[in-house]
């Protein structure tokens, strides 16, 4: 993970200021600046990423299942 500020770490910012968040994860696809990420969490919250991201990506995958 790339450390400092990414392309969208104002709206990152704005994100997770917004929703008073401990951390915040802003995925950009096709953005005003193209793809791209940033992240704002301390250590601690950043040990939790991957185990939301796998979550999330099971939740995607069951979403698009055939048998839905």
């Amino acid at each position: 993970m790339p450390l400092g500020p990414g392309k969208y770490d104002a709206a990152c910012t704005a994100a997770r200021l917004a929703t008073k968040a401990r951390g915040a994860l802003l995925i950009v696809i096709d953005g005003e600046h193209g793809n791209g990420f940033s992240c704002q969490a301390e250590p601690a919250v950043l040990l939790t990423l991957p185990e939301l991201l796998e979550d999330i990506a099971r939740r995607i995958r069951a979403d698009f299942r055939p048998d839905k």
